[in-house]
């Protein structure tokens, strides 16, 4: 296994940058942050207000993943939707993702990167799954069509 993230206390909540919909002129909003129990914390409300509907958290690394064929996230989540991003290259405009579903309790999350599909916009983009040899962003989205509240709590980070 290898660590991308498992927010110990040498983390900066600062690398993590959230985005709203407020970028297209929604009003949601969201905070990310590192608690004392060395937890990231990914919360908010997603408006549908001025057509928005979603709140994103993302982070820079550089995780060779060549070796890797599945990221496992532990976390702790609201039971609602959300998706994982990923991307090879920062500069391309589309991201890979897979969604998933939180049970209200820690739990573990895997996700095959070869699964992971590309979409840009919220529409799904016509090249080959994942099968990149780096991940150089992470992010998380909630974005389920409705108006609501979010909690995500994010442990840790791997890959295997």
């Amino acid at each position: 296994m290898k660590t991308i993230t498992d927010f110990t206390s040498s983390t900066d909540s600062k690398e993590w940058h959230t985005i709203t919909d407020a970028v297209m002129g929604g009003v949601s909003k969201s905070n990310f942050e590192i608690t004392t129990d060395n937890i990231g914390l990914f919360s908010g409300y997603v408006s549908l207000k001025n057509n928005g509907g979603f709140a994103m958290v993302k982070h820079h690394t550089t995780a060779y993943c060549k070796d890797f064929t599945t990221i496992c996230i532990t976390l702790k989540g609201d039971c609602k939707a959300y998706q994982i991003r990923i991307k090879e290259n920062i500069a391309t405009k589309h991201w890979f993702i897979a969604p998933f579903t939180t049970n209200g309790e820690w739990q573990s999350i895997e996700i095959k990167l070869s699964n992971m599909y590309a979409m840009f916009r919220g529409n799904k983009v016509d090249i080959p799954n994942f099968n990149g040899d780096n991940i150089n962003e992470i992010a998380f989205l909630i974005g389920n069509k409705k108006a609501e509240n979010f909690k995500l709590e994010l442990k840790s980070i791997t890959l295997k």
